[in-house]
């Protein structure tokens, strides 16, 4: 369970980096693969949070606040949002606030 858990940490940061890249990509050019990159990436995040909470509750491996794990539910399915609005009409802003909320997301994981 260890290997599993270690693995969709994993993931989990490589969808937050590939946020941050299609964010700062999209500010830097106009590239239309930067709001696919954004919103893969914002979807690969949502998930595996997910799933690293339902595994963490099965094999009891923390305890876990679950006002924590709702606010940046929130966050990260607002950052989903964005990237498909995003993805439907791209703007420089949308790409901002997707980055925004991603760094607020880290906040909350890091300082709560």
């Amino acid at each position: 369970m260890d290997f599993l858990y270690s693995a969709l940490v994993f993931l989990h940061m490589l969808g937050l980096a590939g946020i941050i890249a299609g964010f700062l990509m999209q500010l830097m050019t106009d590239n239309l693969k930067a709001t696919k990159v954004l919103l893969h990436s914002s979807l690969l995040q949502f998930v595996t949070g997910l799933l690293l909470v339902g595994v963490a509750e099965m094999a009891d491996l923390a305890d876990i606040d679950h006002v924590k794990i709702a606010v940046k539910l929130v966050i990260s399915l607002a950052v989903v949002v964005v990237g498909v609005l995003n993805l439907r009409k791209p703007a420089k802003n949308l790409a901002i606030i997707a980055g925004v909320l991603a760094i607020v997301n880290i906040g909350v994981a890091v300082f709560w």
